[in-house]
């Protein structure tokens, strides 16, 4: 892990790590902790935290400290839509000769593959995700790049939280349709078969069974035998 030196670049790895699904909705995040991870100071860590509370990311909870949000269904929808708004206005907007843009593309497509054939669990995440703000930047569309990482960071949350059944195979071969009607010149083939593919991220989530609370979890007492229980 490099070393952060401000607020900002602190704040990018933890959406890093978000992304990766390293971090968890409602997982807590220690000040101190963060200060020694990152060799800075907590002064730092609470300007970044700061930030990444203003991006909706993490929350503070009364004397308890700082968390990573857990997204409500409604405002997991409310971020796929954006998605759905600005990546297909991106493909809409492709009318220049788009050969390193579909190089670039088939190069990150051949790292999510190879994430998936090791078995990389958080390397193949993070990049899956990636793809789409790799193709805003590919595109041009630096500030929408920026705004995509956030949404992509948030739909994240919202897929660990609420158990996604979508497989990373499928996410990858759908980059990989969507990569191969930019390269035959239909682009309004792209926009349609990405906005089929971040419909069925969101079909795949399952908001009646949000993922358990780990360190709860991890800590509960055994449901020892009532004879056990009681010697």
């Amino acid at each position: 892990m490099s070393t952060p030196s401000n607020q900002t670049q602190i704040a990018q790895q933890v959406v890093e790590a978000i992304l990766a699904q390293k971090l968890a909705p409602g997982e807590r995040l220690g000040e101190q902790e963060l200060a020694e991870l990152f060799g800075v100071s907590r002064t730092l860590v609470r300007e970044a935290l700061m930030q990444l509370q203003a991006r909706g990311f993490v929350e503070v909870r009364s004397r308890k400290g700082w968390y990573v949000v857990e997204p409500s269904v409604e405002e997991a929808r409310d971020a796929f839509s954006a998605r759905r708004i600005i990546e297909s206005g991106i493909l809409a907007e492709a009318g220049r000769p788009l050969q390193a843009v579909i190089r670039r593309l088939r190069s990150h497509i051949e790292q999510e593959q190879q994430a998936i054939a090791q078995a990389d669990a958080a390397t193949r995440t993070f990049l899956l995700a990636d793809f789409h703000v790799c193709l805003a930047e590919a595109m041009g569309q630096r500030a929408l790049s920026d705004v995509l990482r956030d949404l992509t960071a948030r739909t994240t949350l919202a897929a660990t939280l609420y158990q996604s059944a979508h497989d990373a195979g499928e996410s990858c071969a759908e980059h990989e349709a969507i990569v191969q009607a930019l390269e035959a010149g239909d682009c309004e083939l792209a926009r349609s078969r990405m906005l089929d593919h971040i419909g069925h991220v969101e079909e795949a989530l399952n908001p009646a069974a949000p993922a358990r609370d780990r360190l709860r979890d991890t800590l509960a007492p055994l449901a020892l035998p009532r004879a056990r229980a009681a010697a």
